[in-house]
């Protein structure tokens, strides 16, 4: 029978962490805060004042520190749904998007996001509560939601595109050596939540290949639920058909070129959805 604001107080600050960020950790992001009244708000403003070195930002209820929270990720899942339709287009076009992209990032206002897979539990999903609160409201956010449908349908297109150049190269075939390098949703970072990799193992799964995946961040508690082998470590003593490069860790960003030529035959198919494998190797790009 407690009632807010006179029995009990609510103050909320949006977290702002970005995973695997050894640059911006929790005391360098200025942090958003509010309450339920200016008492609350005033408390919890100091509060996390006392260890934020970058400051505070009070604002006026926790309805706007909340879509404020919610606006960044949408912001960010928009711009890399803008570059995953470019690469569908260039794709048509027949020239590389990473290309395009560095070109263009030579105009000084232009925003450098890159086209892949939008895991996490921030990106892929805080669009759908800004979707699901405006339709309540009888708003449909036409722009949020297009964002959403593209970026959910990027690992479908990979699996699709890389079964079709497999087929071209006459390397689809039972028993085909798949190397994935990588698994967790970002680089960096051990969080494998909401990792749109598992949608493509799933559906990579259904063929008869022999499927391996390497993330340094693996351990005996992840629990991929396929027949698929996985491994921590890197190891140059095989070589495979095939080469799926989905997540940059430095761990792969540092492989050298000399290493790349023991992971793989002559005619083999390398996917390189960063943009790090050396292009001496011919990958294939997003």
């Amino acid at each position: 029978n407690l009632k807010l604001n006179l029995d009990y107080f609510c103050g909320y600050s949006p977290e702002r962490i970005n995973p695997g960020d050894k640059k911006y950790t929790l005391t360098n992001i200025v942090k958003i805060t509010s309450g339920s009244n200016n008492i609350a708000s005033e408390w919890i403003d100091i509060l996390y004042g006392s260890i934020i070195n970058a400051g505070t930002f009070r604002v006026e209820s926790i309805k706007i520190a909340e879509t404020a929270k919610i606006i960044e990720n949408t912001q960010r899942d928009i711009n890399i749904a803008l570059m995953n339709e470019l690469s569908i287009i260039c794709d048509l076009l027949k020239i590389d998007t990473l290309d395009v992209i560095n070109a263009a990032s030579t105009k000084w206002n232009f925003l450098p996001f890159k086209p892949g897979l939008v895991g996490g539990h921030c990106i892929g999903v805080d669009p759908y509560y800004l979707t699901y609160k405006s339709n309540q409201l009888g708003y449909e956010p036409l722009i949020v939601s297009s964002g959403r449908k593209i970026n959910d349908k990027v690992s479908d297109r990979l699996v699709e595109r890389i079964i079709l150049k497999m087929v071209e190269k006459c390397l689809f075939k039972k028993g085909l050596k798949i190397l994935i390098l990588g698994l967790t949703f970002k680089e960096n970072c051990p969080d494998m939540r909401n990792s749109k990799i598992f949608d493509i193992l799933k559906k990579f799964s259904k063929y008869p290949f022999k499927l391996k995946v390497v993330d340094p961040y693996i351990s005996e508690e992840t629990n991929i639920d396929l027949d698929i082998e996985c491994s921590n470590e890197l190891s140059f003593e095989e070589s495979y058909e095939a080469v799926l490069l989905l997540v940059a860790h430095e761990r792969f960003v540092n492989i050298t070129t000399q290493e790349w030529s023991r992971l793989v035959h002559k005619d083999s198919l390398l996917f390189d959805l960063k943009g790090i494998i050396p292009r001496s190797f011919k990958p294939i790009r997003i």
